[in-house]
């Protein structure tokens, strides 16, 4: 037996924002937040969490200033949870070692670089190993604990927050890592009810797909300007969004 999606319901007394994909859109995670803001000070919810799906970094404008933002937020109130993607952790593994063929060299990783003032210039390895120092200076601490130290899932009521999906199958609890933040085809074509509604980010979409086994909430904010959100109030679910121009 699995939750679908219309009987699912949230935690008793705790209302849950859950956020998709960012990348380096700062600009429409404050108006995002400013809108949940107003929202819990209008209703006064009894509790909340503001769920936040991974991919923070990559692709748009000003990766630095979301983690500093998230970071900021989660010191002032942990309701706030910040969960893993595979864009955050690709970041990581370029700190590490400057892999021109990785996912931060090809998929976004220049504009990271430069919201903290580094130019990659060019594609050759000798490029990316300047870049990588120079990167390495420029990150603060705390933005590579914070990415760091990321969980990769959160279990609340009936609804199972993930960056990409689950392993169908497999229990909740023994989910890898790997599949967390990067799988696709197999979650996604798996038209079976799972333990809990799947909340998740990382495909982008045109529009929110609210699916019986799964809610995916990216709406390509980088590109598209449309950043999602999915609300859950006990049994009652819907979506909200902010916008603004890429």
């Amino acid at each position: 037996m699995g939750v679908h999606f219309l009987k699912a319901a949230g935690p008793e007394d705790i209302r849950v924002y859950a956020i998709g994909d960012v990348h380096g859109r700062l600009d429409l995670l404050r108006r995002l937040h400013d809108t949940i803001r107003q929202e819990i000070e209008r209703d006064r919810p009894a509790d909340w969490r503001i769920v936040h799906l991974g991919d923070y970094v990559d692709r748009g404008p000003d990766s630095a200033g979301v983690l500093d933002f998230l970071i900021n937020a989660i010191a002032s109130d942990e309701r706030h949870i910040a969960l893993a993607g595979n864009h955050d952790l690709g970041f990581l593994e370029f700190l590490a070692k400057p892999d021109p063929t990785g996912l931060f060299a090809n998929f976004g990783g220049r504009e990271t670089a430069a919201s903290y003032g580094v130019v990659i210039a060019g594609r050759d390895r000798s490029g990316f190993v300047e870049a990588h120092g120079d990167l390495c200076r420029a990150v603060p601490r705390e933005h590579a604990t914070f990415l760091a130290t990321r969980p990769p899932s959160v279990t609340l009521g009936d609804f199972f927050f993930c960056h990409a999906g689950i392993r169908p199958g497999v229990p909740l609890e023994r989910q890898d890592l790997q599949d967390l933040v990067w799988i696709r085809k197999e979650f996604l074509d798996w038209p079976h009810l799972h333990p809990k509604v799947v909340v998740h980010g990382h495909t982008p979409h045109h529009e929110p797909q609210v699916m019986p086994n799964r809610v995916n909430l990216d709406t390509l904010a980088y590109q598209s300007g449309i950043l999602t959100a999915l609300v859950i109030d006990a049994g009652e679910k819907r979506l909200i969004s902010t916008s603004g121009e890429s």
